[in-house]
């Protein structure tokens, strides 16, 4: 992508109704707005929120709010230049129940209350495989450990992904925590009893690995209350 059209893009959210761009000094400080109060002040409605954490172009959130009326999706990552598309979408076939917040995931507890939000994805993030990343890593015990905090007790956390090693290091991650793992599969499109949500949906980057024979993983689970 060019950077002017990255500029343009930029520019268009700033006027997109549906995209929230707090500064770091907000998230950090505690003085971002809409904490604790998305429901109340953004959706104006009482339905559970859901994110996906890292949503590129936001197309599992745009469809999961076609999918699921009675819920209310944020899509989270830092590049507002991808998820401009989820966004632009969203707008343009007037769905209500979805928005996006450009903020690093490290900082999502400037950005949720306690106990605010009751599921999680997490679709197709980098598996950060090289030792010096695993900070990074969306499923290590630091990350984990932000989730719990914005989480409602029995809230759910997804993990889609096309990389057996992020498969295998959350599994045993949460075997050691002794977290509860709802369902577990290393090749969802290849089980019978997939969620529909998990195979009825799919990125456009999952459909090119499905085209190369990759398998697709997924991981529901609960973490333990704080």
């Amino acid at each position: 992508m060019g950077s002017k059209n990255k500029l343009k893009r930029f520019k268009e959210n700033e006027t997109f109704k549906n995209v929230l761009q707090p500064t770091r000094e907000e998230v950090v400080n505690g003085s971002f707005s809409l904490k604790g109060k998305w429901n109340s002040d953004f959706f104006e409605n009482d339905q559970p929120i859901v994110l996906e954490l890292g949503c590129g172009k936001g197309e599992y959130s745009v469809n999961l709010s076609k999918r699921y009326p009675e819920k209310n999706f944020i899509g989270v990552d830092i590049k507002g230049a991808r998820f401009w598309r989820g966004a632009k979408t969203a707008l343009e076939e007037n769905l209500t129940n979805v928005a996006f917040l450009r903020t690093q995931i490290e900082l999502i507890e400037g950005c949720f209350d306690s106990d605010e939000v009751d599921e999680i994805w997490i679709t197709f993030p980098d598996p950060q495989i090289k030792y010096k990343r695993t900070k990074h890593r969306l499923t290590n015990t630091a990350f984990l450990d932000r989730y719990r905090k914005i989480l409602k007790p029995g809230g759910f956390i997804h993990l889609k992904t096309d990389s057996e090693f992020m498969h295998g290091y959350t599994l045993g991650l949460l075997h050691g925590m002794q977290e509860e793992i709802l369902y577990a599969h290393h090749d969802v499109y290849g089980s019978e009893g997939s969620p529909p949500e998990v195979t009825s949906i799919q990125t456009f980057y999952e459909s090119q690995y499905l085209e190369e024979g990759k398998k697709i993983t997924y991981i529901r689970f609960q973490l333990r209350s704080k």
